[in-house]
Order: structure tokens, then sequence, then C-alpha cells
């Protein structure tokens, strides 16, 4: 996930477009944001402050369906379960040593090797879904 707070970021933006939800005249919220940066559209922007909002990529659904299916496995989940891409894995019951391993079958599986201080930062399904897509962009 890429964050964007204030200036400390700079982007090649050509344009913004925004859904505003309005009350009696006045802007009482951001619905969402889409812009493309460098050539990539990016639609979910989800405001989280006056001053900071947050980008967020979506990964490809069968990425998403791969790392559900990992992780059911890797905690012996029921088959019935539902583990879907805004699953944390701490609501799923997994401790750190799961959550080691979990990574452990990820990397194993797409073929990547993923830093400590990158698998520190998956909590959720979503998480490890972008940072596998990443690394693999990366790699190709």
């Amino acid at each position: 996930m890429a964050s964007v707070a204030g200036t400390s970021t700079s982007l090649c933006m050509t344009s913004v477009s925004c859904a505003l939800k309005q009350t009696q005249g006045r802007i009482f919220s951001v619905n969402s944001v889409s812009l493309p940066i460098n050539g990539k559209s990016f639609s979910s922007l989800r405001l989280q402050s006056a001053a900071r909002f947050r980008v967020s990529c979506v990964a490809k659904p069968e990425t998403v369906k791969k790392v559900c299916d990992i992780v059911k496995k890797q905690l012996a989940l029921p088959e019935d379960s539902t583990v879907t891409g805004e699953s944390k894995f701490a609501a799923l019951g997994a401790d750190s040593l799961d959550t080691v391993e979990i990574v452990m079958g990820l990397e194993e599986e797409f073929g990547i090797s993923v830093e400590e201080e990158s698998a520190q930062g998956i909590l959720t399904v979503q998480d490890a879904a972008e940072l596998i897509e990443k690394l693999l962009e990366k790699k190709a």
C-alpha cells in the first residue's frame, strides 16, 4: 500500500476526480477519489483525516484467492470458513509463529522472498496479496 501525506511524496498526476456527498449544499464527505499516477490508475482513495489520505492498490482477485487458500491451510481452518481480503490474521486466530508460517507458505507458492521488515507490515490477506504482486512485479 502506498501512503501519501502532505508534501512528503512527489507524484506526477494529470487529473483527479472526486465523488462528493453533499448535504444541504455543503460537502459532507468524500466518497471516492480516482487519480492516475505515472500512467497507472488508482481508484481506491480513502480520506483518513483533513491533512492525510491513503491510496490502496487492489491486488488481482486470483492472488487474493490463492492467499486465502494458503492462510486457511496454514491455520487449519475448516473448509467452510470465510477468509476474504479484509480478513485480519489475528482475527483468524494466527499468532506470530502462524504468521511466519503463512509468509513461508506464500514465498514457496509464489517463488518470492519476503524481507522481515515487509513481513511485519502484513496484517490482512489483502496486505499479503498486494505485497506479493509488488514483489512479483520487481522480479519480472
